[in-house]
């Protein structure tokens, strides 16, 4: 499979066009990002979700080693493959990094495991990272047209192993590239048109973007002008602190409050997948103190619920997964 795998990048990387193959988002509704650190604490198996993220960087098997995905991941995956419908989503890919596409984790692991569970999407980070992605959070892209030329090339190859729509996350950062010269919504919308992808609409990542680059001119409001709507594939949610001056996209708090506004009002003007919340330590922080376990679980549950709120007032009841479960 890898070889057949690495024939199709290696083409694809000769040619900037894909065919006219339409790709499709299907209308899942609201979800959470499965991380399985937290299964210690969070009971994702006990829920009834719409969706379910899966984290390909944190299942797959090492590249030196000729299994996909890690051994201790079987049964969870088992069992949630089971359960939840899943999408995917790749931090870790190399999708945007210097390395020959064909020898990074995204082709070599996050391709087949996409395959094996017949995720109708997969996400990825906009950071260059390479095999020791060591630097991944702290090198956003260069906003250039030369890096759309060259990224689109690759985003084409990419999305054309996958076989489903390759959706890209815009990314929170704390500096902004040297070189770049243009916003990053006039980057990420001439990358998805010359691509032919997607966008992973993190809102989060924006607000965090505009507490820390305001000062600069970054604003929320001419980026969802910028940006095809139309091309949202899926939303992330979460939470973050203010931390020596900066504002952090910790993931370590219930979904801040701004947050939920710009989620009415994208959900408003675009049609996407799901809405995702993510999470990602062993307790959640609310205000300045640290909650404990059985409450970090009922601020999480809390934030699933006004998810699902807003996704049903701004279409309908029935237009999730789990309402027409229910419903059945």
């Amino acid at each position: 499979m890898r070889r057949e795998l690495i024939c199709v990048v290696q083409h694809r990387l000769h040619d900037k066009r894909m065919g006219d193959e339409v790709m499709n988002i299907p209308r899942l509704g609201v979800g959470l990002q499965f991380n399985p650190s937290l299964m210690d604490w969070f009971p994702f198996l006990d829920q009834s979700l719409d969706a379910l993220e899966i984290l390909f960087d944190g299942m797959m098997a090492p590249l030196d080693g000729p299994g996909l995905m890690l051994p201790t991941m079987v049964q969870t995956m088992d069992e949630v493959v089971a359960r939840f419908p899943l999408v995917g989503h790749s931090n870790y890919g190399g999708d945007f990094g210097f390395d020959e596409l064909a020898s990074t984790p995204a082709v070599r692991r996050h391709v087949p495991l996409a395959r094996a569970f017949g995720v109708p999407w997969v996400s990825n980070h906009c950071f260059y990272s390479d095999d020791s992605w060591c630097d991944v959070w702290s090198s956003p892209l260069q906003f250039t047209q030369a890096e759309v030329d060259r990224l689109a090339v690759r985003a084409r190859a990419l999305q054309d192993a996958y076989g489903v729509p390759l959706a890209h996350e815009n990314a929170a950062y704390y500096r902004t590239c040297p070189g770049s010269d243009m916003p990053e919504e006039d980057f990420l919308a001439r990358l998805v048109e010359q691509a032919g992808t997607w966008l992973h609409l993190d809102l989060h990542n924006l607000y965090a973007n505009a507490q820390n680059h305001g000062a600069a001119g970054y604003s929320i409001t001419r980026f969802l002008d910028t940006i095809p709507l139309d091309r949202i594939a899926c939303i992330h949610m979460a939470g973050g602190r203010w931390l020596d001056n900066q504002y952090h996209d910790l993931h370590d708090t219930p979904v801040v409050e701004p947050v939920w506004d710009l989620l009415d009002d994208v959900l408003s003007r675009a049609h996407p997948g799901a809405v995702i919340l993510e999470y990602e330590t062993e307790s959640l922080h609310h205000h300045d103190g640290v909650l404990d376990i059985p409450r970090s679980i009922d601020a999480i549950l809390a934030d699933l619920e006004r998810a699902r709120s807003a996704w049903d007032k701004a279409y309908g009841p029935g237009n999730r997964q789990t309402t027409r479960a229910e419903a059945a």
